[in-house]
């Protein structure tokens, strides 16, 4: 394939969603450094598409309109503003996270259900958890039947830990 800007071997593949439609932009080593493709802060494949291609549909658009200045938040570290993150949707170091959390769980919510993530557990993972807790409860309780001289209590609980520990193998 060639390259989309100039006449040379394509490299670089990159593909997104704009305006619901699938755009695909098809760049050389030189012109995908050129637009800053290698620079994550500097780059938006739909500013490429919508007004970066010679003649492209946002051209003049784009250079008519004026930037909307953000609430004029900065992170402290590595001087991203809000609207870096909205343009370029990922932060430029750690500390950003902290700087725009509000902003970002706005975000998060809008893309999933919740803002924590519960995760999911192996079948069977979490009944040998219960019965691993369950022993070690169990062996505590017959060190204290056994310290206390009750040896009656003590057989029960030596019972009960060899029940769980043959249901185990």
């Amino acid at each position: 394939m060639k390259c989309d800007f100039c006449d040379q071997k394509a490299t670089v593949f990159l593909t997104q969603l704009v305006e619901g439609q699938m755009k695909k932009v098809c760049l050389c080593d030189g012109c995908a450094k050129e637009r800053g493709v290698t620079d994550p802060t500097g780059f938006s494949l739909a500013d490429l598409l919508l007004g970066g291609l010679p003649g492209g549909p946002g051209t003049a658009a784009a250079s008519s309109s004026p930037a909307t200045p953000g609430n004029g938040r900065k992170c402290p570290t590595c001087g991203f503003t809000l609207d870096d993150l909205k343009r370029v949707r990922r932060f430029g170091c750690s500390d950003c996270y902290a700087t725009f959390s509000e902003e970002v769980g706005q975000m998060v919510k809008g893309m999933h259900k919740g803002t924590s993530h519960i995760g999911k557990v192996p079948e069977g993972l979490m009944a040998m958890q219960f019965r691993n807790q369950r022993l070690e409860e169990l062996r505590s309780r017959l060190d204290q039947a056994i310290t206390s001289e009750s040896y009656e209590e003590a057989a029960g609980i030596r019972d009960e830990i060899h029940n769980l520990s043959e249901t185990k193998s």
